[in-house]
């Protein structure tokens, strides 16, 4: 299926996204890797609860690796912007596959929700992930180890934010000072200084950020991942943590921090 008959069928969920998705150029498609190929399953879709999650007819719940889509409102809560033409596209998207998908579980194939992380592709081949990040409908994430697709939704990601497409219309990065509450962030600053101990490492952004790789992840980042980083200035992502909850804040400490979850979730500027 080609771009002409993805424009056609994205009219399903308005003129005006089809409008942003006109914007875009071509883009390279995330092919199953071949030798990943055996472990795909083909799955019966109930319904799409968000714009990264799908319920299956056999009852499992699905979370979407390498994307996060803005999230609907709950609880009385309105949804953030985009998210609801994130669902509205991938229900056609999925819509246009028949309603049946290909998954490609993770490496991890669950998070602590107890949902199976997966790749999705439709009948065709296409990730879906990568037409949702390349329409500027989600965020591209990398949590090791289900990096397979990383390359691809990197280059997705940055075809949708330099055609200023969706929600990269008005581009979410704040300022660590601006942060005020828990959540998925993009966040952009100096970094004031590095440090190395208890086998992670810290990286201070202003007074308040601090961006943290994990001793249990820090293989994944190359030795020299933090060389030139002082002075630098970068712009990270990640789900922010409060650490001033339930009085876990020593003084001295910045309130806010954001765990790095694989070296492309922090970008040099």
């Amino acid at each position: 299926m080609g771009l002409a008959m993805l424009l056609k069928k994205a009219s399903l969920v308005g003129a005006f996204f089809v409008a942003a998705i006109w914007q875009l150029p071509a883009q390279a498609l995330c092919t199953l890797p071949a030798d990943l190929q055996g472990g795909v399953q083909s799955v019966a879709v109930r319904q799409v609860i968000d714009g990264d999650t799908l319920r299956l007819k056999d009852g499992r719940n699905v979370r979407l690796i390498g994307i996060n889509a803005p999230e609907i409102g709950r609880k009385g809560r309105p949804s953030e912007p985009y998210a609801v033409a994130a669902r509205q596209r991938l229900q056609a998207l999925v819509k246009a596959s028949g309603g049946r998908v290909e998954l490609l579980p993770g490496t991890e194939p669950r998070d602590k929700y107890k949902r199976t992380l997966a790749h999705v592709f439709d009948r065709s081949g296409h990730n879906l992930e990568e037409q949702l990040l390349g329409e500027g409908l989600g965020y591209r994430i990398a949590v090791a180890p289900n990096i397979a697709l990383r390359d691809c939704h990197q280059q997705a990601e940055q075809a949708a934010r330099s055609a200023r497409a969706g929600l990269w219309g008005q581009p979410p990065v704040i300022a660590p000072g601006h942060l005020r509450q828990a959540g998925f962030a993009l966040v952009a600053g100096q970094v004031q200084s590095v440090e190395h101990r208890g086998g992670a490492i810290w990286i201070e952004l202003g007074h308040s950020l601090v961006l943290q790789v994990p001793a249990r992840l820090s293989r994944n980042f190359a030795p020299d991942f933090t060389g030139g980083l002082e002075g630098r200035r970068v712009e990270a992502r990640g789900w922010v943590l409060d650490r001033s909850r339930k009085g876990g804040l020593k003084p001295g400490q910045a309130r806010w921090m954001l765990p790095l979850t694989d070296p492309t979730m922090l970008e040099r500027q």
